[in-house]
């Protein structure tokens, strides 16, 4: 349902270097009636895909690991963060996308990919959907190692892990990338691991 109360006044382009950060302007009608200019800025990236590949009958997970640098700057010291599979969109369908990242990222080619949900993950200031994606694998499924393509400067280190393990690393802070700790949770709530 389009949101009536809010009209576009402006938009500029603030930067256009990597993605796309916009400054806009709107006009928001409030509960009482009032209209209130308002000024936020929104960066867009492209909407996204993220899977967890699971093992049901040994009870594992696939995660990676890379080095991120906002976290990096935002007191991660290391820099690195363990996370599910994901990538942007590129102007593939999600399922499309979501198997092609899960192939360069992982080194596996997953038979069957199911959509959980979608969300967005920081409304206040990015424009990305991210569409949540689960599937089984087994290691028959392994066509290379993995590790990303040197063109977009991925060094993904792939990592299997035992379930109850990568459960437990929410809680010692070793997980803290939300759509991970999003697709865990599912997958345990769901019984598939």
């Amino acid at each position: 349902m389009k949101n009536t109360k809010v009209t576009i006044i402006d938009t500029k382009v603030l930067s256009d270097n990597w993605y796309t950060l916009r400054k806009v302007t709107y006009d928001y009608q409030k509960k009482d009636g009032s209209l209130e200019r308002q000024t936020r800025e929104a960066y867009d990236r492209g909407n996204g895909a993220t899977i967890l590949l699971y093992n049901v009958k040994e009870k594992k997970v696939i995660l990676t690991r890379q080095f991120r640098l906002p976290t990096f700057i935002n007191g991660n010291e290391s820099g690195m963060l363990i996370e599910a599979c994901a990538g942007l969109l590129d102007k593939d369908n999600p399922e499309d996308a979501i198997r092609r990242e899960t192939e360069e990222e992982t080194g596996y080619k997953v038979a069957s990919v199911r959509k959980i949900f979608e969300a967005y993950m920081s409304p206040g200031s990015v424009t990305e959907i991210l569409y949540f994606f689960v599937a089984e694998y087994e290691r028959s499924m392994k066509i290379n190692d993995g590790g990303g393509v040197a063109h977009e400067q991925e060094d993904i280190e792939v990592l299997e892990l035992d379930a109850d393990k990568a459960m437990s690393m929410i809680g010692t802070g070793e997980i803290r990338d939300g759509k991970t700790i999003m697709l865990l949770q599912y997958a345990r709530l769901n019984g598939l691991i």
